[in-house]
Formats: C-alpha cells, structure tokens, sequence
C-alpha cells in the first residue's frame, strides 16, 4: 500500500517564512505604540480634566484657588519636615475622594506617622499612563511661579506657599495662564501629599527633557537631601507635555516650546502680549 509522501519545509523557506514575519512585526509594532501612546495621551488628558474641574469646583466654593502649600513661613525646603499639606489634599473632596480626605490628619504634617498609610496610597488620577505607575507620587504639579525660584509668598503662579488667588487676580486671562502640568517623580520627589516640588514646578528655562532614570515603587519615609531647584514640566509623552488652562482646556504643548512663551504662560499677571498659536 503507497503513501503520499507530506512534502517538509526546507530549511531555506523556513528561514524566508521566520524573515516575513519578521518584516511584518516590525510593519505592525509602530501602529500599535502609536496607537497605545494615543490612547495613553488621551487618558492623562482626562486625568488633567478632571484635577482642573476640581480646582473650579473648590474656587466656586472658597471664592479663591487652592493654596499651592501650607506653611508657617518660607522659602519651602524640599526635606521631609514641616506642614506642607498642599493643593492635591484640597482637592480630594471635589474629585469624588472624600473618604481619603476625611482619613487625613490636618492636626500634623504630611509626614507625620498619623498620614503615613494615606500618604504612600496610589491615587489612580494623578498618575499617567505613559509612566510607570508608582505607589505614593503625583504624575502632575500645579504651577507656582514664572521663573525658576524657591516656592514663597510672592510667587507669580496660582499655587504657591499660603495662596488664596481670587479669579479676578489673573488679570492675563485664565485661558492665557497656565494652572497644572506633567512632571516626572525625582528622586527628592517627596510624594503627592507633599507641597514642595513633589506637586509644585515652575515655567522657567523651558520644559524639561524626560528622565528615564526609574524610582523605586514605595514612599520615602524618611528625610530626604535638600534640593533647592524646584524644577520645572516634563512627561514621557514624546515630544509633548500637556497643560491644564484655568479656563478648564487642556492643551498638548510641543516640548519645543520657546522658553519666553511659557514664562509669560505661568505668570497670571505679567500683562504682555501673547502669541495665540502658542499651542501649536
């Protein structure tokens, strides 16, 4: 009885069949990260809505924005001791986190053992998709000042030390003046209770590239070395950063951005002309 032999792939078509697959992942894998990155944008996008909407809703209830970081007095060190209850705490019972704020002891500092469990929680919404998601940081900060500086009282941005801006202050415009931005946790980032430069950066010297360099997930409970830059915006978006307005938009800003434009963007009041395509 005869058999029909089953032809078997050689080893030359086998070696063609393994390179056209691999011609085609490498057609697909940018569609897909292009698409992933889009997806990812357009989450963090939400994110900046939904702290911006919280930061409406707190003005239309105290008649002023929140203050950016609460403290005796300044300049604010970015060490691990003092009050420094700052304007992520505020908002918590405007963006549906009222039992997280009623858990917060506001007798003590935000490192004070009594705020320790809250402190290293991960809040969903101050943490961008494109990044690593780490246990006790803040993906975002709000803007306090126009020009690299320590954070104090008299201060240019929205949000700084004991701040109670009044809507009518941003004689700029609120649609003209930036209000919360991408950062990127350092490693001095004290985590997303902390009112230093863990949730407070600044528009100078332009925006800041990436830094791949990952932190560890967890909260340092301990005493940090001081860093007396507060910094400025970043993201892992590529080529972009995106901005929340206090006009409630948000705005996907090239990371080229002249460095001019986005000073006069985190001063609320500086009263210069600006470039309307200053998004684009």
């Amino acid at each position: 009885m005869s058999r029909n032999a089953r032809p078997a792939f050689t080893l030359i078509e086998l070696l063609v069949c393994i390179a056209i697959m691999g011609v085609l992942a490498a057609m697909i894998l940018p569609a897909v990260q292009a698409a992933r990155e889009t997806a990812n944008l357009t989450s963090c996008k939400n994110n900046l809505f939904q702290q911006i909407l919280a930061v409406h809703n707190y003005e239309m209830t105290h008649e002023h924005y929140p203050p950016g970081t609460i403290e005796k007095q300044g300049p604010i060190a970015n060490t691990a001791i003092g009050y420094h209850h700052n304007w992520v705490i505020e908002l918590l019972p405007y963006i549906d986190q009222q039992n997280t704020y009623r858990h917060i002891d506001r007798e003590v500092g935000v490192y004070h053992v009594n705020n320790e469990d809250i402190r290293g929680m991960t809040q969903p919404w101050l943490q961008c998709p494109s990044g690593n998601p780490l246990r006790g940081y803040s993906w975002y900060a709000a803007v306090h000042h126009d020009v690299e500086a320590p954070i104090d009282v008299d201060n240019n941005g929205v949000f700084f030390l004991n701040s109670r801006v009044r809507h009518e202050q941003i004689t700029d415009g609120a649609s003209h003046t930036l209000f919360l931005g991408e950062k990127q946790p350092g490693p001095y980032d004290l985590g997303w209770m902390s009112g230093t430069k863990a949730t407070l950066r600044n528009t100078g010297g332009g925006i800041a590239p990436p830094n791949y360099t990952l932190l560890p997930d967890g909260y340092p409970v301990t005493e940090v070395a001081p860093d007396p830059k507060v910094g400025g915006f970043t993201s892992w978006h590529r080529n972009a950063v995106q901005f929340a307005t206090g006009d409630g938009a948000v705005h996907t800003v090239n990371i080229y951005i002249t460095p001019a434009v986005l000073e006069q963007l985190g001063h609320r009041a500086d009263g210069k002309l600006l470039d309307p395509s200053w998004d684009r």
